[in-house]
């Protein structure tokens, strides 16, 4: 057993060590996040509600976002206090490496509407709506894997009634994750993960 946590903690350090700078400082082992797979990157506590999901609200849906921005910009952007906006999660494009950045028993601050936010776990994904050599198959894959994983813990159907866009969310006025998004492609791998 001592020596599996040896192993593990080398491997989550040998994982960090290839993260930017940026983003180093604030990521912690695996064992501290709900996903195992994920490192913690933690969001200002001034982006999202304390709560205590789902005994407060239950968890309905996963929301799919593409940041516009980079890895590391979107993990800043959820440090910084001014922002007032956050996901549960953030997926990298070049090798699917995930962040944690809100607890999933919180509410982040993703969808726009707020009864949505309370209802759902929010996926970031690096890259814009307009550029698809950001959607690697790694980054569709590691985030299909989170979502199954995400599904499985919430007793939610592997479906687009449960999985949605942002664009999809009521009120919403962005368009992400845009026409290049592959959802037959997502949905597919979210059932065979």
């Amino acid at each position: 057993m001592r020596r599996r946590r040896i192993l593990q903690s080398a491997a989550v350090t040998a994982a960090a060590a290839l993260l930017p700078a940026s983003v180093r400082a604030a990521a912690v082992p695996t064992g501290d996040t709900d996903y195992p797979s994920a490192h913690w990157a933690p969001a200002s506590p001034s982006n999202y509600t304390v709560s205590s999901r789902p005994s407060a609200y239950p968890v309905d849906f996963v929301v799919i976002h593409v940041a516009q921005e980079t890895f590391a910009d979107t993990i800043g952007i959820f440090q910084n206090p001014a922002k007032k906006v956050s996901a549960h999660y953030v997926v990298r494009s070049g090798d699917g490496y995930v962040a944690q950045c809100v607890r999933e028993k919180d509410i982040a601050w993703h969808a726009g509407n707020w009864d949505h936010n309370t209802r759902s776990i929010g996926i970031e994904h690096e890259g814009w709506v307009d550029q698809p050599a950001y959607f690697t198959h790694a980054m569709y894959e590691q985030s299909a894997r989170l979502t199954a994983n995400i599904c499985d813990r919430y007793g939610l159907t592997k479906d687009r009634a449960h999985i949605i866009g942002h664009h999809e969310v009521p009120g919403s006025d962005h368009t992400d994750p845009g026409v290049n998004w592959d959802w037959v492609r997502y949905i597919r791998l979210v059932n065979l993960l």
